[in-house]
């Protein structure tokens, strides 16, 4: 028999008999949890989970918005909360039913985005720097760094708007999130006189690259440029002078759904520090949980990529949620850049 009919065969017999466990649907991050997460989480509670990835919040949000996805828990980006709960899409927390939020890092236990916590458990954060190769000579050290004519065809910046203008205002010495019509047009005259030193804008696409020397320098996520530093430890990793910006993606219920208490387990779940553990420990993140970071490897858990010292966090800024006619006049600009 051909194994290939079979296996289909064996699956359509299994799908005919319904699973009576009560299922959780989870949307996530790509490359956000650990292989065995999931799985152990649905042994012990006797549950199945659907559990299925994104690559934005703006993906996230498309499906969501409608307030009748049918998913359960979302993990949007900390500024994206504010608007969530303007419209009524996400259902309070009950701290009672989150014994585990005991656990989370003082930082992260009344944040300006969400200070009584009523909204999103923080679950991972990182911030945005410059991942580079250790034979640049002098090392980039600031934004201003990244607009070296030395730099022609071997620089890449992040094909996103809020990260790439927010390094165009910190090179200005303007605020990441500054909203005034003539910084925003400073911004955007900055980015244009960059461009033809870049090769792309790209995201995560550029870690091959990087480890293969094609790239030399490139604006990156923490966590994606940690990533290809474990790859290739020519390269080398710096937080901005001039400052940055740190992101907070937090586990969010959705007031759709009908297992809030279900939802709630699963949240406390994710913040006992063994689980928290291995979720770093398998996706090179960061996590908002202080005693999970307790039990992280030495090596890890002084990644200063990761885990920034406190004179370089205290340079970091989190990016606030931004009025609706800047954030057009944004997405403008961002038109006009990409276009220029």
């Amino acid at each position: 028999m051909n194994r290939r009919y079979f296996i289909l065969g064996a699956a359509g017999l299994t799908a005919c008999v319904r699973d009576p466990r009560p299922r959780l649907n989870v949307y996530n991050w790509s490359s956000y949890i650990a292989p065995e997460t999931v799985p152990a989480f649905e042994r012990e509670c006797g549950v199945r989970v659907r559990y299925a990835t994104y690559e934005s919040n703006e993906e996230m949000l498309a499906k969501v918005v409608t307030g009748n996805s049918g998913w359960d828990i979302v993990f949007p980006t900390h500024n994206r909360l504010a608007p969530m709960r303007a419209n009524g899409l996400i259902a309070p927390l009950q701290h009672g039913l989150l014994p585990n939020l005991n656990h989370l890092d003082p930082r992260f236990r009344a944040p300006s985005w969400d200070p009584a916590l009523s909204n999103g458990v923080p679950y991972m954060w990182n911030g945005t720097g410059i991942v580079y190769n250790r034979s640049l000579s002098p090392p980039p050290a600031r934004w201003a760094d990244l607009w070296s004519p030395a730099l022609k065809g071997r620089l890449t910046m992040l094909d996103d708007p809020e990260d790439m203008l927010g390094a165009c205002l910190k090179k200005l010495s303007l605020g990441f999130s500054a909203t005034a019509p003539a910084d925003l047009r400073r911004a955007e005259r900055e980015a244009i006189a960059q461009k033809p030193l870049l090769r792309a804008y790209i995201n995560a696409e550029v870690r091959d690259q990087l480890v293969a020397g094609d790239v030399l320098a490139a604006q990156l996520w923490s966590t994606t440029a940690q990533q290809a530093i474990d790859s290739a430890p020519q390269l080398a990793f710096v937080y901005p002078a001039e400052g940055f910006p740190f992101y907070c993606d937090c586990a969010v219920i959705l007031r759709e759904s009908r297992r809030v208490e279900l939802a709630h387990r699963f949240l406390d779940y994710l913040l006992r520090p063994a689980v928290s553990a291995q979720i770093v420990t398998a996706t090179r993140t960061a996590t908002a949980n202080a005693a999970a970071v307790a039990l992280l490897p030495d090596a890890v858990r002084r990644t200063e990529t990761l885990y920034p010292p406190p004179e370089v966090f205290a340079r970091g800024e989190w990016p606030q949620t931004l009025d609706p006619a800047t954030q057009r006049l944004r997405d403008r600009i961002w038109t006009e850049i990409k276009s220029a």
